[in-house]
Parts: C-alpha cells; structure tokens; sequence
C-alpha cells in the first residue's frame, strides 16, 4: 500500500465546472450535472434532472475516467465517477473535475475509494469555511489516495463491479415499474379512461359525466367526491427525540422525511438509531403497520410508501404522517393520489411553514379525493398491486446488496480480505 496525492495520478490539473441557470430537462438538450444529482454513495440520482444549452459548453462535457467532486456546502466532497453509459453530461461550476490516468491506477478503484471511510474522514477534516464546507482544486490535488498495488486495485473493482451494477439496474427496473405504476393511475383517474363494461375507455367512448362543484370539473357519473378524513381512521406521526429520547443509542432506524424517496421507498442507509425504550414512545404515538401509507409532509411532496410487511426494527418521526384507510382496498389507490401530479400541485398551493414548505394534518384531512365505484377501485387494485409487489422486493434485494457493499468494501480498502492471482 502507498500513500499517493490525487494530482500524481490525473492527467493534467482539475478544472472548474460552468456556473449556469439550469433548464427544465429535455432529450433535446444535454443534461446538467449538479451537486444535488450526485448521492452520498456516487450514484446518479434522476429524482430532478436539468439540462443546460449555452456557448461554449461542450468544453464542459465529462469523459470516460473523468471524476467530479462537490466543493461547497454540506455536500462537500461527494464524488462522481463518469462513465459513457451516462450519456452526455456537463457539470455544473460546484463541481471540480479531474481526468484520471489508466496507466498509474485502475480509474474505477477511485470511485469506490471514494465511498470510504478514509476518505470520508479525510473530508470531515479538510473543508474550510466558517459557514459551509469550501475546498479548492489545490485541496482536492493534495488529498492523499491509499493506493495498493494493480492487482489489489483490479481485484476490489471485479468484486465490488458487478454488485454496484445490479443495484443500478435494479433502480433502472424500479424507475420503470413507477411509470408503469403512474400510467395506470393517470389513464384510469385522471383521464377517466378506465375500461367499461365493454373493456373500452370509459370517457374516449362516451361514458357519461358529470360536472361537480367542489372540484370545478366533470368527474364519471356514480363517482363520489369526499374529503380525505372521511375515508381514513386516523393519520398518525412519530415522536420528536427532543426531551424524549436520545438519537443514535440502539439499531432500530427511525425514519424522518429525508429517507421517503419519490420513487415510493424507503432509504435505510444513512438513518439516525434509536434504542428499544425510545421504539415504545415512538410506537405508542405512531402505531405503523402493515397498510399504512406513510407520507412526508415537508416538501418536497410526492414522497409516499405502503408498508408491504409488517414493520420491525424501524419507525417514524413527527414529520412522518402515518395514514390509515378505513378500508384496506383504499391503500394503493390512496398511495397513488398522495404521489400523483394533479395531488402534489394542489397541495403545494396549501403548504406553509416559514423555513421548509410542508403541509398540515388538518389541511391534509381536508383536500378532497374523487372515489370510484367498489367494482372499479377493486379492478384497479388487481392490476397495480402485483407490480407493487415486484417494486417491494426490487427494493428488499437493493437493501441485501447494499448490505453486502458495505460490509466488504471496508475490508477490501483495508487489506483484511486478501484477493489472490
């Protein structure tokens, strides 16, 4: 193992990223790479892509072996290793770029160097600011890299490659099963093209409807608009650790709005802890289990999960909404409404909060929902509940790999496992 800097193993010096106003995202355009596009663990996020068109950026555009790190803000150090199946990419002035050299070290072993604990301590104690973390392309060129020979370096990648692939491609089936998932919804209640009694679109072949006042626009005949409180018995949050408990004492995850994700999830990684004693506060308030939708209430919205399985080892917080329908078949089409397009807009018109944007118990209970015939609503569950099925365990078999990423790329980094010719 030797000690190197970054800069002996680039090709030439790091480079700034352009500054510029991003644009909603288009196919027509080339994306841009933000801080905000780069997770904690290197991956691409495509939560909120944007592109960017301007004079001169092509001289920005990320190369094969090219590496970006984040420099500024709470977000300092977190790195991305470009590969061509990203597509085009031009990164953003936050980012600092540089162009590692193939014949001085694997360029795949930075990406996962990089996701280290070495590493992450390294950054712990290198930003300088007074108010957020600031490095420069000299910090950046002076971090020293833990390098073991070539054979170590190709050996790490071949084993921690493949794991990495089949969590991204398990996201790429997941982003897929979401459109699939938001399709169905969009077609049936949105454009009221559900299937007749003859299987053809409901309203493309006539269907009656009828105008309604509450929501100002025609909805099926014998459909009902309610409020949401009176389908649902309670809505339920967790229990704020202020003068409570303690966070980080035990392994149950307590679970606050940053680890709902938009694509229905839950993000286990990265979670604050909590101990037995602080489960039963936290249980007592929120009484989770399975059916509920738990839904994030600071923005941004559209950040909802059904539990699919009965709830153990983790929890919620107060700004966690626990809801329950009276009726269990209620479930998935209710998940669908909170992460629907025409929900989240509404919603965002009744937010409030002076720092984060979020919506209240009360104003939520408030909002109408439109509610189908039982005969529908029952066709509907049939067709979208096994594709949540089939999401849930994309999503088990990430954690399981993700599990299995972490516990060996410590002892891979550190030499405790050894890779043989």
């Amino acid at each position: 193992m030797q000690i190197v800097k970054l800069k002996d193993v680039c090709i030439g010096k790091g480079e700034y990223g352009i500054a510029a106003s991003a644009e909603e995202y288009s196919k027509n355009k080339t994306r841009y790479l933000r801080i905000t596009d780069i997770s904690d663990f290197g991956d691409l996020l495509d939560d909120d892509r944007k592109s960017i068109s301007c004079s001169g950026c092509d001289k920005y555009l990320l190369h094969d072996n090219d590496i970006v790190f984040a420099r500024t803000g709470n977000s300092t150090g977190r790195a991305f290793f470009y590969e061509n199946k990203y597509g085009s990419l031009i990164y953003a002035g936050f980012l600092i770029k540089f162009h590692l050299d193939e014949s001085k070290l694997n360029p795949k072993y930075m990406k996962y160097y990089t996701v280290s604990n070495t590493y992450k301590n390294w950054i712990a104690n290198g930003p300088t600011g007074s108010t957020r973390g600031n490095m420069s392309e000299g910090d950046f060129a002076n971090m020293p890299v833990f390098l073991p020979e070539r054979k170590v370096q190709d050996g790490l990648v071949a084993i921690m490659e493949p794991i990495d692939d089949k969590i991204q491609n398990n996201n790429a089936i997941r982003a897929n099963l979401n459109a699939l998932l938001k399709l169905f919804y969009d077609y049936w209640f949105l454009q009221f093209d559900f299937p007749n009694n003859n299987g053809n679109p409901y309203k493309s072949s006539g269907g009656k409807m009828v105008y309604n006042k509450v929501l100002k626009r025609d909805i099926p005949e014998g459909w009902e608009v309610v409020k949401i409180k009176d389908i649902i018995s309670h809505i339920n949050t967790g229990l704020n650790p202020r003068q409570n408990f303690k966070l980080n004492n035990g392994n149950i995850k307590y679970i606050t709005v940053k680890n709902l994700t938009t694509e229905g999830t839950i993000d286990f990684t990265s979670c604050d802890t909590i101990d037995d004693n602080a489960l039963a506060k936290v249980h007592k308030r929120s009484d989770i289990s399975k059916g509920d939708v738990l839904f994030a209430s600071i923005a941004p919205l559209g950040r909802c999960v059904i539990i699919r399985e009965d709830p153990k080892g983790w929890d919620i917080n107060e700004s966690v909404f626990s809801i329950r329908p009276k009726n269990k078949n209620l479930s998935e089409y209710l998940y669908m409404f909170f992460m629907s397009e025409y929900f989240i807009k509404k919603a965002e018109h009744s937010s409030t909060g002076s720092v984060f944007d979020g919506i209240r118990i009360s104003v939520l209970e408030d909002m109408e929902i439109v509610i189908p015939p039982v005969s529908i609503l029952n066709e509907f569950n049939k067709i979208i509940s096994p594709i949540l099925d089939l999401k849930y365990q994309n999503e088990i078999e990430n954690q399981q790999l993700k599990g299995i990423y972490n516990f060996l790329l410590p002892l891979l980094m550190n030499g405790q496992i050894r890779i043989s010719d």
